[in-house]
């Protein structure tokens, strides 16, 4: 197949094997409001990419562009070779993307490893028949899925809350949780909407030190590769230490992508935070 089939298929034809997720041209408008205009990134596997900008720059619209919650008017937006702008967010989240929510989003009500595993469900493959006799197939699916939230539960030291009802439990806590739903999913790309958010130095640090051994893969007995991850946080001071590329976006355009100390001294992105 020549590479014209390919992108009438929806395949594109990459250069670099390494890129996972590949944003192109996305245009994105509410009525008059320009959310975004012309972004273009690609992010590589096992690389966590910042997203900073003011309040209104474009950061959130863009995790909702990539996981389904918003459809782009205008550009293309790739995983893994495959054109993802057209599909479902089930389906996205089918695929390997998963996300954390700036403003939780968990089951409140039910515990902690319950949370965990409704992370599993994209996972989940046996028939309804199966899954009601629970036996067979059915009974080994169910083990491989709680293995697998153990695996996570030890991985973010969540042991001691398994049985606990998420609501009562302490902010930072549940933080982690949604970052563990989020793992469950097995992603290929973990989108992470400030998951530092509300946190005192000691949970941030925590929360700092968990992000850098996922994309490290220490905890490859759930998955075999690193995710790329796309930060959006505004803890400057986590950002520039943990990130491996910074794009700062404003009114929705990106004004600069580098390093971190590339970005910490750009004067397009100082007059963007600071005004003239």
């Amino acid at each position: 197949m020549n590479s014209e089939n390919l992108q009438k298929s929806g395949i594109r034809v990459m250069q670099e094997n390494k890129t996972t997720l590949s944003l192109e041209d996305i245009h994105l408008s509410f009525g008059g409001i320009q959310a975004l205009a012309g972004v273009d990134m690609d992010i590589e596997k096992g690389e966590i990419m910042a997203l900073i900008g003011p309040n209104g720059s474009g950061k959130t619209s863009i995790l909702n562009s990539i996981s389904g919650f918003y459809r782009p008017q205008r550009g293309d937006i790739y995983l893994e070779k495959k054109r993802i702008n057209n599909l479902k967010p089930s389906k996205i989240a089918a695929m390997g993307v998963a996300r954390t929510f700036q403003n939780l989003a968990l089951y409140s009500g039910v515990s902690t490893v319950d949370n965990l595993l409704c992370g599993r469900h994209v996972k989940m493959r046996q028939s309804l028949l199966a899954g009601l006799l629970y036996f067979g197939p059915g009974l080994r699916s169910e083990v491989r899925h709680r293995i697998q939230v153990e695996y996570i539960m030890d991985f973010l030291e969540l042991q001691p809350y398994r049985h606990t009802q998420v609501g009562i439990l302490p902010y930072g806590v549940r933080k982690r949780i949604e970052l563990g739903r989020a793992l469950a999913m097995e992603p290929k790309v973990l989108l992470l909407d400030e998951p530092m958010a509300g946190m005192n130095m000691e949970e941030k640090e925590d929360m700092a030190r968990f992000i850098l051994d996922i994309k490290e893969a220490k905890w490859e007995t759930v998955i075999k590769e690193s995710p790329a991850i796309v930060l959006v946080e505004h803890e400057m001071d986590v950002v520039m230490d943990i990130s491996d590329r910074v794009v700062t976006l404003d009114w929705g355009k990106k004004i600069a992508e580098g390093t971190p100390g590339a970005i910490k001294d750009d004067p397009t992105v100082i007059k963007a935070y600071l005004g003239e």
